[in-house]
């Protein structure tokens, strides 16, 4: 083992450079090179002998380190977010808006009858067109339309008369 201690220690003193810059490249980042390279040697070296008894030893580490590279990006756990990456400001979407334009969704959909439903829900949410929303209610596609916009119409209808009630309660003159 003495002898191997020696060979893997002048096989990485003698590489070391060209392997580092290997695993920069790959990961691109110093830091994540460095532990990319360290986690790849010290993995080999349990199995130095065949690592050295193969034709071209620094090939079959830099196919090592590549694998490790690859095999570390499959594992959503080990995805690291890197700072630089961040959004600087801070999100500016209301949380509590979110959910009360969702309820007023849900009730402005409930308003609706059973086939508008359909045809909005087909339409704005699954993308679909007049003539397949049509198919689906049995229907021509010019019904399908109509469904569409007399649909749209009782929900604008009711999301104006939503937002002036929540703009009354706002100015506290309601």
């Amino acid at each position: 083992m003495v002898d191997d201690d020696a060979v893997f220690a002048g096989f990485v003193h003698a590489n070391s450079g060209a392997l580092f810059k290997t695993a920069f490249l790959l990961t691109g980042s110093a830091g994540e090179a460095e532990e990319l390279l360290q986690d790849t040697l010290a993995r080999l070296y349990a199995k130095w002998e065949k690592v050295a008894a193969a034709d071209n030893p620094l090939a079959y580490v830099r196919r090592a380190l590549a694998n490790a590279f690859v095999s570390q990006h499959r594992r959503p756990r080990t995805r690291d977010v890197s700072l630089s990456q961040l959004r600087e400001t801070a999100d500016d979407r209301d949380p509590y808006r979110a959910i009360a334009d969702r309820d007023l969704l849900w009730q402005l959909l409930g308003a609706l009858s059973a086939r508008q439903r359909t045809a909005v829900v087909l339409r704005y949410f699954h993308d679909l067109s007049d003539a397949e929303i049509a198919a689906v209610l049995g229907c021509r596609a010019a019904t399908a339309r109509s469904l569409i916009i007399r649909g749209m119409a009782v929900m604008r209808k009711g999301s104006a008369g939503t937002e002036q009630a929540i703009a009354l309660g706002r100015d506290g003159t309601s």
